[in-house]
């Protein structure tokens, strides 16, 4: 039934109406249905997986915005989006963009003219799993005809493409227990991949990997993140019962290689954070790993530990990038440690680890890739000690991107230390958590007048190409192009085009309301190049306590989140 322009998408589990305004994509337009082929090798104009293909470069091929016109850019069109911890990642196809909003919406609009199409809200949470609305929802999927969202209370719900209208929303976690989602899936073969978070909470369970079938929601399989008691993996945990082994969060979007046939996913930190907090000593698989899993199934093909038995906070759960380099089959990734790793995405064999240098708490074995400890290092329950990333990392969310022709990655970093307290957990049902810690956030010593850096490495060798310091850290992923570009937004409310070569800034935005935030994409309809460039800000502690703490002087605007997209002018 239609009222007023509002199209009734049914019923959710807690009685409340969830509605998608608008009238949808009009009938007489052309929108196919995405399969597993455009999927594997999508449109140059389009951008339909979260890091635009499978492989998690971040790179697009498209070459009419270039480094001689990149200075041109006009703004086109705006568009605001809902309030929350807003780090978005707009999908387009067919000239259709989708624009994920926080806590599990969708906003779909024209590509060329931001008309708005429709707009999904974040559905009600069913009754005891609390008010989630506010918490991110980096990327969406788009398999067939269906838009795919994960939601801050632990449901996935597909949508119609054309009308936003629900086909299904299952509730495939329990949000009473603390799970959560803040990243989408990854569609392969008609499976919908997620992983969960807000895993920090002692119960009778674990995290996982989980697979659902993208026509039903039914879910496939799961694979704990947490080796259990008994399993392969489990003595890694000490003596642990289930209820007492908590973390391995999954909470940014893997990788898929059709060639292996196989999906590249990371974990999170074992939790509480320190190892005395939660009474471990060993690995505490399959934390702070990668793991390859069968997308069909689920099962393990292999594993690989970065950082045995985590003590400080430091995840290595972020992008899986895969490159064929050199005549290897790699895939790649950078953790809060700000070490760029490389295995063999055929065997998980470990190739090297390049350390950029900054982080004071571990040395790579180069010949195994086994990371151990420096001399105390370790945290003892109340004593002070100072280390380097803080808790916040060098690396994080905001995502590295590759270009083939530099053979190089380029890279969003915080420098930051700390001086840190850690203090007890108690073991009990219901409790656990990341751990008390008492922390005092300090500038590195390395960078004392400014806390971020962009820099460019080269994925064969480690070595540095260029890097620029920067006064606020970046706050966007990195986005590369054929255009000879590389992008990144900046918590300055600025976001610049870099020659990829040479590091040289060649266009600087106007400036935005708030902090560039989330993950930009280019796009073209039609034949005309697009960059969208989202704009927000929450999201991260490090992004509002440890700015604004460290630069007294440093302001963002609130309540501010939208997409600017930018082209060349139109020629006479």
């Amino acid at each position: 039934m239609l009222l007023a322009g509002l199209v009734v998408a049914g019923q959710d589990g807690g009685g409340s109406q969830r509605q998608s305004a608008g009238a949808g994509i009009p009938a007489n337009r052309t929108f196919r249905p995405v399969t597993d082929a455009m999927l594997e090798k999508p449109d140059e104009g389009d951008w339909i997986n979260w890091r635009r293909t499978y492989d998690g470069t971040g790179y697009s091929p498209l070459n009419q915005i270039n480094k001689n016109n990149v200075g041109q850019l006009q703004l086109v069109w705006s568009w605001g989006l809902q309030p929350g911890q807003s780090q978005p990642t707009p999908l387009v196809h067919d000239g259709i963009m989708f624009i994920p909003s926080p806590g599990g919406g969708v906003q779909a609009v024209d590509a060329v003219t931001g008309d708005s199409l429709w707009d999904f809200r974040a559905p009600t949470p069913k009754p005891g799993n609390g008010q989630v609305r506010n918490t991110p929802t980096r990327n969406i999927a788009i398999y067939g005809g269906n838009i795919y969202v994960a939601t801050g209370d632990a449901r996935l719900i597909a949508l119609d493409a054309r009308t936003g209208r629900t086909v299904w929303d299952e509730q495939v976690f329990d949000a009473k227990l603390g799970y959560t989602f803040t990243s989408g899936p990854l569609a392969v073969k008609g499976v919908l991949i997620n992983g969960v978070t807000g895993c920090q909470q002692y119960k009778n369970d674990a995290c996982f990997i989980t697979g659902y079938d993208a026509r039903t929601g039914k879910e496939l399989w799961r694979t704990s993140t947490v080796a259990r008691p008994g399993e392969k993996g489990g003595e890694t945990w000490e003596d642990l019962p289930l209820m007492f082994r908590a973390g391995g969060d999954a909470w940014i979007t893997g990788s898929y290689d059709p060639g292996t046939g196989l999906v590249y996913w990371g974990t999170a930190q074992a939790k509480p954070w320190a190892q005395f907090q939660r009474g471990t000593v060993g690995d505490a698989l399959y934390t702070n790993s990668t793991l390859a899993l069968d997308p069909l199934t689920g099962k393990m093909a292999w594993y690989f530990q970065h950082l045995p038995g985590e003590t400080h906070d430091m995840d290595e759960t972020f992008e899986r990038v895969l490159v064929d380099i050199n005549g290897r089959s790699a895939v790649y990734t950078m953790g809060k440690l700000g070490i760029l790793w490389e295995l063999d995405r055929k065997s998980g064999r470990f190739v090297a680890a390049h350390d950029l240098g900054y982080q004071t708490l571990v040395d790579v074995d180069p010949k195994t890739g086994r990371a151990s400890y420096r001399k105390d290092v370790i945290p003892v329950n109340g004593k002070e000690f100072h280390f380097c990333p803080s808790t916040s990392g060098m690396k994080s969310l905001r995502a590295m991107a590759y270009h083939p022709e530099t053979q190089a990655f380029y890279i969003p970093l915080n420098l930051t230390c700390e001086r840190g307290t850690f203090g007890p957990v108690q073991r009990v049902e219901g409790g656990g958590g990341s751990g008390p810690v008492k922390r005092i956030n300090l500038m590195h010593p390395e960078s004392p007048d400014g806390l971020g850096e962009f820099l460019a490495m080269n994925a064969n060798t480690g070595k540095i190409m260029w890097r620029h310091r920067t006064r606020t850290p970046p706050n966007t992923g990195a986005l590369t192009t054929a255009g000879g570009l590389v992008f990144e937004g900046n918590w300055n409310r600025f976001f610049y085009a870099y020659d990829v070569a040479t590091g040289k800034i060649l266009y600087t935005s106007p400036r935005m309301p708030t902090s560039v935030q989330g993950f930009p994409i280019t796009y073209a309809v039609n034949g005309k190049q697009y960059l969208a460039m989202p704009v927000g800000s929450g999201g991260g502690a490090w992004a509002g306590a440890i700015v604004s703490d460290l630069l007294p002087e440093a302001r963002l605007g609130v309540a501010t989140n939208s997409i600017f997209v930018f082209a060349l002018p139109d020629k006479k």
